[in-house]
């Protein structure tokens, strides 16, 4: 059984207030915590090795789901198992709710929440594993090494952005709000990170993100969300998908957002995507400009191979959920052959 060594402190602010005032005095010793989902096994890991742990839990700013006439403002603290149950949030933002009840397992999700999704840390199958294990392996760029055993030569840092929530958040427009010492500032999501897996947020050692913004999509907007694992729960995703456009009563698509991760640091827009009337021609166009855009490599233990042959399959999956059409049956290596 891994252990976490006890040597940090925890501290429990109960004010946005304390939290800055904290990150301002510790600096990079110190780091947040939500629901401690992937932070606590990382702990385990000995990927982290903080002198002092903020415990966001006690901050009641963070929590609550607001609907505005133009937007939902989700806390950074709102549950991923509160966002996928809400109903009101999946009448509105149905692409997000999915992605929500597709994280992990639901004793994961019940401790999960949104802030520390947008917030994870990439992943790679060189560095998540045993503090033992990468010793004898001699670390990586990101840990204790300097080499990139995936790309061997490569002096960049490829682990791969892991998160469900980020894609579709990106595919919707929506904006964060950080807190620091500095103030108050807003980021879209798609420039909250970075193509570098060692530190992949756009995020300040001092700064906290507090609420999420997500515009209120007009009537003509269909969205939609898929993800490839191993298994059909639990798993962090090999591949995962989200896409939105606008559909007229003559079922003309126009204004396509496709975004993939679990590829790289950060996730992918898919460019040059066509328009025109929706049908099985234009899904197949769709899929194959994502095919011809994501290239897997060799940071998630799966066949790179056959992962990016599974690109038109998420891509014509994710346009089934985007019309009401999706399979309650989580895509998984077992039912993709």
């Amino acid at each position: 059984m891994l252990r976490i060594a006890p040597t940090f402190e925890v501290l429990r602010p109960e004010t946005l207030d304390e939290v800055v005032n904290l990150l301002d005095q510790h600096g990079e010793a110190a780091r947040l915590i939500a629901g401690g989902t992937d932070f606590v096994p990382n702990l385990k890991h000995g990927l982290y090795a903080p002198e002092v742990v903020i415990d966001l839990k006690g901050v009641s700013a963070l929590r609550g789901i607001e609907h505005r006439p133009e937007s939902l403002v989700f806390g950074a603290l709102v549950g991923l198992h509160e966002m996928e149950t809400d109903t009101r949030v999946h009448a509105v933002l149905p692409s997000l709710s999915r992605a929500a009840s597709l994280v992990a397992g639901p004793q994961q999700r019940r401790m999960g929440t949104l802030g520390g999704n947008l917030c994870l840390d990439t992943r790679c199958v060189y560095i998540n594993q045993t503090e033992f294990w990468r010793g004898a392996l001699g670390g990586c760029l990101k840990k204790d090494g300097d080499v990139c055993h995936v790309t061997v030569t490569g002096k960049k840092c490829v682990a791969a952005a892991s998160n469900d929530t980020a894609p579709v958040l990106i595919s919707l427009g929506a904006t964060v709000e950080l807190l620091s010492p500095r103030g108050v500032r807003h980021l879209p999501v798609d420039e909250l990170y970075i193509n570098d897996g060692i530190r992949n947020l756009a995020l300040g050692h001092d700064e906290v993100l507090t609420r999420v913004f997500v515009p209120r999509p007009g009537p003509q907007r269909r969205m939609g969300f898929e993800k490839l694992r191993t298994r059909g729960a639990i798993d962090f995703p090999l591949l995962n998908c989200a896409l939105a456009f606008d559909l007229d009563e003559a079922e003309n698509l126009s204004e396509p957002v496709l975004i993939f991760s679990a590829v790289a640091a950060r996730p992918r827009s898919i460019s040059q995507l066509p328009v025109g009337r929706l049908d099985a021609a234009l899904i197949a166009e769709f899929g194959q400009r994502a095919f011809a855009s994501v290239r897997p490599l060799t940071n998630i233990n799966a066949d790179v191979d056959w992962r990016r042959e599974m690109v038109p399959h998420l891509v014509s999956r994710a346009f089934e959920a985007a019309l009401g059409r999706a399979s309650a049956t989580p895509f998984s290596l077992s039912n993709a052959r």
